[in-house]
């Protein structure tokens, strides 16, 4: 084991984040840290950068993936012959000397240090809000409303409704008096999509029923609807793809509907008339 005593206290502090201290040298840093105020604030500044750090790569590793390579993946056929295996080459098994570990725990403190910086220069989500509180709302547009909450039931599957579905007549007078709309939840199991329950969200400051489905895959659709503002000029059927959600949207009877879900999809369209007889 490294003897950490002989390195500048800022490598020390970052081996001990990163785990890599005996119980003895933990022992000492934790008493450093309880009696020197220097070395607490540190300490707080190097793990702020490291949680910063995780945080961005969480992000980066939840982007979408391209609608052109789901589309890719799904409309690939498998090989009809088995591939042959390729001969595995044996595994090398590298461990760092004392030197390179000490050298790895220097370039991350740096690279820390380097987020930390440009955490702090960059404008939080308070000034950004009020920089942009003066841009002029589209009122009329909702669709981005609710593809931001398809995208957020994408991303927290065990948590899709406020009310399940086995609550059938709550979720019936719920969003009939929360909407204004009077509805019947479609039975869709036949195109494999199992019904989960109903959330009430919110469409351009308007509130809007949301009916959510899920199917064996972990796919997620939902239908939302509102009251309508002003009649549309039309009531067809037009469809729309925003990155990897798709949207179709049709209008009956003063009520507007969205069937957002997967753009990779391509019975979408069919998906949604098969709602609105039936809604």
């Amino acid at each position: 084991m490294l003897d950490l005593r002989k390195l500048p206290l800022e490598a020390q502090l970052t081996a001990l984040l990163d785990g890599e201290v005996s119980p003895e040298q933990r022992h000492e840093l934790e008493q450093r840290l309880a009696s020197d105020e220097n070395a607490r604030r540190l300490h707080e500044k190097l793990r702020h950068g490291a949680d910063f750090g995780r945080r961005r790569l969480d992000d980066v590793l939840k982007e979408p993936v391209p609608l052109a390579l789901v589309r890719s993946i799904k409309s690939t056929q498998p090989p009809k012959t088995p591939i042959a295996q390729r001969a595995m080459r044996p595994q090398v098994k590298l461990a760092p000397s004392g030197p390179q570990a000490l050298a790895a725990a220097l370039i991350l403190f740096v690279v820390g240090c380097g987020i930390g910086y440009f955490a702090g220069t960059t404008p939080d989500a308070d000034e950004i809000a009020t920089t942009t509180a003066t841009a002029p709302a589209n009122t009329n547009d909702w669709l981005s409303d609710v593809t931001a909450y398809q995208r957020l039931l994408i991303r927290q599957p065990r948590h899709l409704v406020e009310v399940p579905a086995s609550q059938a007549e709550e979720i019936s007078s719920w969003l009939t008096t929360a909407i204004g709309v009077p509805f019947r939840v479609p039975d869709l199991s036949a195109e494999s999509w199992t019904f989960q329950g109903a959330r009430v969200i919110l469409g351009d400051n308007r509130p809007v029923g949301q009916l959510v489905y899920s199917n064996s895959d972990g796919d997620i659709i939902s239908i939302c609807f509102r009251k309508d503002a002003q009649p549309p000029e039309t009531d067809d059927f037009k469809e729309t793809i925003k990155d990897e959600i798709g949207l179709v949207t049709w209008h009956n009877a003063g009520t507007s509907y969205v069937l957002a879900g997967p753009s990779a999809e391509a019975a979408l369209g069919q998906l949604a008339m098969r709602i609105a007889t039936a809604i």
